[in-house]
């Protein structure tokens, strides 16, 4: 087990191996509340952008849901007439500065997040460490562009948002404490800036949290499609009574185990960490007929993946309606 995933381990309560931590815990709180500052006062200036922002993030480490909202509001927004685009850091890539996402591109560049988005949204994607470059580049390529979605850049307070909507899962705030020795990026209160939260399956509102506007999501779908040959799709079904293996790369590996029971599959789980760079090596699984993945791992195991490899594609669906509570404050946004 390496430094990160014992750390990781001790976030779901408080113990002897978080209380080692709080030492480190309380600079990084003090580092984050300065930067905060120096930003409110005026001393780090914020980069207002020509279109409305919207930001998506979370309060936690690792991921909550964070793409598939991405994806849902830019899809709902294409349908509403919007022109949107994708901004992300990138995280995994070994892209310098500033890069155009296309969905030839390699995850290892760009990072498997953002390649997802690409293949997926239909829309412009950048990325760069730097979201306030990233953006500018996207909307000078993409003059048409009207509203950009910033995945993950809630504590990105150089861009201007026009609205921030913070995600949280099931896993919530964890043992309540800042990095390294709890999941915080920042304190729980900071959900009453955030304009909306949204709940990703069991989750619920963090104690003694408020949130202007809270909404649920879930992600569904039940249509396995074949990682080497898309057109090729099916049912849990066709694939019950086979020996199968299921990985997952993300930041909750066991919400997807926990589909593939929910639809009836048996299969055998192999959790590897958040953003993992997967090797032929780590697919090389002994009495497999068929190996079963998520989307964000399909887009860097493409290459080397055994035939019989099928990605499971999920869609988040809201409650109440998100896309259209979002075109109201971007109306608003555009108006002021």
């Amino acid at each position: 087990m390496d430094l990160k995933q014992w750390i990781e381990d001790g976030w779901p309560q408080r113990g002897l191996r978080s209380a080692l931590l709080l030492p480190i815990a309380l600079l990084f709180v003090l580092a984050v509340n300065l930067r905060r500052l120096a930003y409110r006062q005026g001393w780090l200036a914020s980069i207002k952008l020509p279109v409305p922002v919207v930001v998506v993030g979370n309060i936690t480490a690792g991921g909550s849901g964070k793409t598939p909202l991405v994806l849902y509001l830019v899809l709902e927004l294409s349908k509403r007439g919007w022109r949107p685009g994708i901004v992300s850091r990138g995280y995994g890539g070994t892209a310098q500065g500033v890069h155009a996402v296309s969905p030839a591109c390699d995850a290892t560049l760009v990072g498997d997040e953002p390649l997802l988005l690409s293949r997926r949204a239909g829309c412009p994607v950048f990325v760069g460490r730097d979201r306030v470059a990233a953006a500018q580049a996207l909307l000078s390529a993409h003059p048409d562009c009207n509203v950009l979605i910033a995945d993950d850049g809630l504590q990105h307070a150089r861009l201007v948002r026009g609205v921030e909507i913070v995600v949280i899962d099931e896993r919530g705030i964890g043992n309540g404490w800042p990095l390294p020795a709890g999941p915080l990026r920042e304190c729980p209160t900071r959900i009453t800036e955030a304009h909306a939260l949204v709940l990703n399956g069991d989750a619920s509102v963090p104690k003694g949290a408020q949130a202007r506007q809270v909404f649920s999501m879930h992600l569904v779908g039940d249509r396995l499609r074949n990682l080497h040959d898309p057109l090729r799709t099916c049912g849990a079904e066709a694939l019950r009574g086979r020996r199968l293996h299921a990985l997952a790369g993300i930041g909750h590996p066991a919400r997807f185990f926990r589909q593939l029971e929910r639809m009836g599959l048996q299969v055998e789980t192999h959790a590897f960490p958040d953003h993992h760079v997967f090797r032929r090596s780590d697919l090389a699984f002994s009495e497999c007929e068929a190996l079963l993945m998520t989307e964000k791992d399909a887009v860097k195991c493409q290459a080397f993946a055994p035939p019989e490899t099928w990605v499971l594609p999920v869609e988040a669906q809201l409650d109440p309606d998100l896309a259209q509570w979002l075109v109201e404050k971007l109306n608003g946004c555009q108006a002021s």
